[in-house]
């Protein structure tokens, strides 16, 4: 059977996400993993885009995170994520959330006020998950996965700052998600991937 093939990055937050619903929806597929600094030639012929993740099953080539996590939840959703879908969410957390974080982390023009305006967003989901544990509601589940992965990145570029701040719901939710067996598996290394290796399978079989 030829599985579907993901190039992925680890350190990715966009290919994190894409990981973490394949791994939900217990779909195998063959995982090269790449360097953003060498990118695989075959990684290039597949996609324009050049950029991780980039899923091929069979005909197909989907090179958006977030519809790699819809193409497979649709196959399989053993632990039903898709009731947890929010676009608008995702529109705001893809559009303006990951702009003023790009900003803030690399030091693009007004840092301090790139902070400020991620800062605004991670309050309103610091007031949504004082009522409920996850974004979705009682269960980890779709939109929990798609985000948790930037607010990961957000936290790290200053975790005193971060820690500092009156978010204590957001804090909660992402230590959870830091310190679960979900995380540790998407999170194992993986040599970089050339032309000839053996497959890599992920998630790891069981």
């Amino acid at each position: 059977m030829t599985l579907p093939i993901l190039y992925s990055f680890r350190r990715c937050p966009y290919a994190m996400r894409a990981r973490l619903a394949l791994a939900s929806a217990e779909i195998t597929v063959e995982l090269r993993e790449v360097l953003l600094r060498d990118k695989a030639p075959e990684l290039l012929a597949a996609s324009q885009k050049a950029t991780v993740p980039v899923l091929l099953p069979k005909d197909q080539v989907i090179e958006e995170s977030y519809d790699i996590m819809l193409w497979a939840l649709r196959q399989n959703d053993p632990e039903n994520w898709l009731s947890g879908r929010n676009d608008p969410l995702i529109a705001a957390l893809d559009g303006p959330f990951k702009t003023a974080l790009d900003r803030y982390k690399y030091g693009k023009g007004d840092v301090e006020t790139a902070r400020e305006d991620a800062a605004a967003f991670l309050f309103e989901l610091d007031t949504t998950l004082a009522h409920q544990p996850y974004l979705s509601g009682q269960n980890f589940a779709l939109i929990d996965a798609a985000s948790v992965t930037f607010i990961r990145q957000f936290a790290n570029v200053d975790l005193v700052w971060f820690n500092a701040k009156p978010w204590p719901h957001l804090r909660t939710w992402l230590e959870k998600f830091l310190a679960s067996s979900r995380f540790e598996a998407i999170m194992r290394k993986y040599p970089q991937w050339h032309a000839g290796d053996p497959a890599t399978l992920f998630p790891e079989p069981k």
